[in-house]
């Protein structure tokens, strides 16, 4: 008869030889990629750069987002067709899924990743959920769409009603009884996004020039309107496609931001608030991101110029790199530290991976219609 030591021992090696055998790996170097023809995302490893998985079933992913639990294993996958689905990585497939919109365009998760919020187009309004079960807590209704959700401290949610004109912030310190503090914005804000500290949120505005300001640390103070002239004067462009401005980009006390109908990036002084400067690009940009240690700033465009992307040195505050890396550069993620972007060509049927010192194309990788990239490193920071 065995004694317990070796019978503890033995388990041991049982276990360790299952790992083995399954390829037992963390999850900082995961990411996926929607496959926005498909209903499926791939689940990619940065560091390989490879695709590993697929995942199946997920839906309508037209306008597909995605964020993370704190512990980068489950991916929290928002489906136009207002499906929410719970993926584990490591495992490769659907924990949970919930039917919970008519049409939604996204998510976000809370401070303490035990809630995650949906933001809906209809009903409107937002929905909260049990990040574990995605049993439905409570719902904020808007008679509205929402738009611009983002994660703050103290598992608070500020998000924007593009029909109302208002900014709206949801404390969830109590996520049954959700408790909510209104602000006025302007005309039709078209999304949202939140400083890196979490401290100020802003509103694009598509029904007039101008971006709303709220302070989340004094919200008693109300919003501002900020960068209220752009564009005043001059004859406004067709919009092809609303800019997005979650993946904006802040440098050296700088924010860069897309100007709606304009072959420009706006430059924000994030001290006052006021317009820095402006930086010709090739078209109207859709997002503009920064690589993490913010020496560079990438930008991707509307129709007719979205198979190009433009570099900014954000040191000498000018184009430096223009690229063709493929036919509708829908979406581009930076690995953790930078050394690389990925880029989805979606009428390419691929993602191309770029090292951003050299601007060598490193490889690509096959993917059906590829959209939005979302890298585990998101689960970190606010706003993500």
């Amino acid at each position: 008869m065995m004694t317990m030591n070796r019978w503890l021992t033995f388990l041991a090696a049982l276990l360790l030889a299952g790992c083995a055998q399954t390829g037992l790996r963390g999850t900082g170097d995961l990411g996926v990629v929607v496959e926005r023809a498909s209903g499926r995302i791939a689940i990619v490893d940065t560091t390989a750069k490879s695709i590993i998985a697929s995942v199946h079933g997920l839906g309508d992913l037209s306008h597909a987002s995605v964020v993370f639990s704190r512990d980068g294993r489950y991916a929290y996958v928002f489906g136009r067709d207002g499906g929410l689905s719970k993926v584990d990585l490591l495992l490769a497939r659907i924990d949970k899924r919930v039917m919970q919109a008519g049409n939604s365009i996204g998510g976000a998760i809370s401070q303490d990743g035990r809630l995650v919020v949906a933001q809906n187009y209809e009903p409107g309004g937002i929905k909260v959920f049990d990040a574990d079960t995605l049993e439905l807590l409570s719902e904020v209704p808007a008679q509205s769409k929402v738009v611009g959700l983002a994660d703050l401290s103290g598992n608070r949610f500020a998000y924007a009603l593009f029909d109302k004109g208002e900014i709206w912030i949801s404390d969830l310190a109590n996520p049954r009884d959700p408790k909510t503090q209104k602000y006025p914005a302007g005309q039709q804000p078209y999304d949202g996004l939140v400083t890196p500290d979490g401290r100020h949120y802003m509103a694009g505005l598509f029904g007039e020039d101008g971006i709303a300001l709220l302070d989340t640390w004094r919200p008693e103070l109300g919003s501002r309107k900020i960068l209220e002239h752009y564009g005043k004067g001059q004859e406004k462009l067709p919009v092809f496609k609303m800019p997005h401005l979650r993946g904006w980009a802040v440098a050296g006390g700088k924010a860069y931001l897309p100007a709606i109908g304009r072959h420009e990036v706006l430059l924000v002084d994030t001290a006052t608030w006021k317009e820095a400067g402006r930086i010709e690009v090739k078209g109207q940009p859709v997002f503009v991101m920064a690589r993490p240690d913010g020496r560079q700033v990438w930008v991707n465009f509307a129709f007719p110029d979205n198979g190009w992307v433009q570099v900014i040195d954000t040191l000498k505050g000018e184009v430096v790199q223009t690229l063709q890396p493929g036919k509708a550069i829908l979406h581009m993620e930076f690995t953790p530290r930078g050394e690389q972007v990925w880029l989805s060509a979606r009428d390419d049927n691929l993602v191309s991976i770029y090292d951003t010192q050299s601007f060598a194309r490193l490889t690509t990788l096959q993917a059906e219609s590829p959209s939005g990239i979302f890298f585990t490193s998101r689960a970190a920071r606010t706003g993500f």
